[in-house]
């Protein structure tokens, strides 16, 4: 009985390992807003094949780079407590299969994607090479500036939704891409601040240690200052509901407020409340703003 149990035992740590590797709940959170940027842009109905060709398409290549991501750093996960568990780090999954299937998922959403429509294709393709080539490859081990020109490629699944709505590139589609990229600083640099030892022992340069811990702070109050305005540029633009513009400036207010507190009074009990918070907000705002895009087109 133990006999055959093990195998099975074994096969689902594997499952469990591979799906690990997509980062889901990071992969949903881009998603929704590459989602959102269709929705607000195309209205309602949704042609079938084309949001679920969408959604298969940037799951896939989203969740495929980001496996081929952690590909690349497990030597850096490895010299990390925080990260030494992962499946690579830990010897639970061989480099090749991982690569495999980060690969696999990547080519299929990618190849998906321009079947669908070449220019959202090219989007998504945009993203990876700003994620892989730009973050990962070259600034990521070199300078603490990588957060600013990989964070780029946070913002091409709203800017691939809004792209396969209207078929080109516009002021509001590039804000809504902007508005994450300036979301990326309270999500990413408050685990920077939190895990700081845990960066300097893998030899990673980020903003606190190379700046300090004040001016990193500054950086994350300053760009939640301008995420709220770049976001209610958007919905100004895109001619939103009152209700849904009143919304996202009381929430972008909120985060305002906490950045500041935490410059102004720091604590790692607040710092760490200001990433969870950041995850929400950048979701709860993207909804806020297609619900008051759909409002007025139906009301229209």
């Amino acid at each position: 009985m133990t006999v055959t149990a093990l195998p099975r035992a074994a096969w689902e740590q594997r499952l469990v390992d591979l799906w690990s590797l997509l980062k889901f709940k990071q992969t949903a959170l881009l998603l929704v807003t590459g989602l959102c940027g269709y929705l607000l842009s195309h209205g309602w109905p949704v042609p079938p094949h084309e949001g679920l060709g969408l959604l298969a398409g940037l799951f896939l290549s989203i969740s495929g780079c980001t496996a081929v991501n952690m590909v690349l750093d497990r030597d850096l996960d490895a010299r990390m407590v925080r990260t030494a568990g992962r499946p690579l780090p830990a010897g639970r999954l061989r480099v090749r299969e991982a690569a495999l299937f980060g690969g696999g998922l990547a080519l299929a959403g990618l190849a998906l994607c321009c079947i669908l429509d070449w220019r959202f294709g090219a989007v998504v393709a945009a993203g990876f090479a700003f994620d892989l080539g730009i973050y990962t490859a070259w600034l990521k081990r070199r300078s603490p500036l990588s957060i600013v020109l990989g964070g780029v490629a946070g913002g091409m699944p709203v800017l691939a939704g809004r792209v396969l709505a209207i078929g080109r590139l516009d002021g509001p589609g590039l804000l809504l891409a902007a508005a994450v990229l300036l979301w990326i600083p309270a999500h990413i640099l408050t685990l920077a601040l939190r895990h700081a030892a845990d960066y300097r022992a893998a030899g990673i340069p980020i903003w606190p240690t190379r700046y300090g811990v004040h001016s990193t702070r500054l950086l994350i109050a300053a760009a939640n200052l301008l995420n709220v305005l770049v976001l209610t540029a958007a919905g100004l633009l895109l001619r939103i509901h009152p209700i849904a513009l009143a919304l996202l400036l009381v929430m972008g207010g909120a985060m305002m407020a906490l950045a500041l507190l935490q410059l102004l009074a720091p604590t790692d009990r607040r710092n760490w409340f200001l990433f969870k918070a950041a995850s929400v907000y950048m979701l709860v705002s993207s909804l806020v703003l297609t619900a008051g895009r759909l409002l007025i087109s139906v009301s229209g």
